[in-house]
């Protein structure tokens, strides 16, 4: 089991609010020497705690406006072959294969309901293996950032 320390949920909050803050400022944050940091992060980074770095996109301005979340039921024998033509969805942003009352939901953005139906309607109801689905349009969203504070 990997071990991690009090310094490493420090880096850990500090890039999670922020993750391209220089090395030198966050170890001015956290209050230990450059070379520290660099080298926890580096750290945790090959022990596969900081997976990647990444630029979170503002989708509404590119007129991305309709998020909905989708249920669909499936043959069981096919559910391979359809979360292969799911995960091939332009409008497809998350998808999860779930215990429930459905076998997988996904998470689609779309820029109108139009496009919210022709994705369900045509492109997701026409996979091979689909049997069923039924969509959820999301009225507000809000996101919550773990704070790994508590360790």
């Amino acid at each position: 089991m990997n071990k991690f320390d009090e310094l490493d949920m420090k880096i850990l909050k500090e890039l999670v609010n922020e993750a391209n803050l220089s090395v030198p400022k966050l170890s001015k944050k956290i209050q230990v020497n450059p070379s520290v940091a660099y080298s926890r992060i580096k750290r945790l980074m090959r022990k596969g705690l900081i997976k990647r770095f990444t630029v979170e996109v503002n989708e509404e301005l590119l007129g991305y406006k309709v998020q909905a979340f989708i249920g669909v039921n499936t043959d069981a024998k096919m559910r391979d072959s359809v979360l292969k033509e799911l995960m091939n969805l332009d409008e497809a942003r998350y998808i999860a294969e779930v215990t429930g009352r459905f076998d997988f939901l996904v998470s689609v953005k779309t820029k109108s309901l139009d496009e919210l139906h022709n994705a369900v309607s045509t492109k997701i109801g026409n996979i091979q293996g689909v049997e069923h689905t039924e969509t959820f349009i999301a009225m507000r969203t809000g996101a919550r950032t773990p704070k790994y504070e508590n360790f």
